[in-house]
């Protein structure tokens, strides 16, 4: 199944880049992973918020 993600991914006009954060659950203090995809001119933004 990655492999389709990532193919319809590169066949678009635009580039798009799948983000993977680490983020500390305030109820049991285990980290989950949050994914998300986004532009790669929007990388940056998603990486900095919280």
């Amino acid at each position: 199944m990655a492999k389709k993600v990532v193919a319809t991914l590169q066949k678009g006009g635009k580039n798009y880049s799948k983000v993977i954060r680490t983020v500390k659950s305030p109820k049991t203090g285990a980290y989950v992973f949050k994914e998300e995809i986004v532009l790669n001119d929007q990388v940056k933004e998603t990486l900095a918020k919280k």
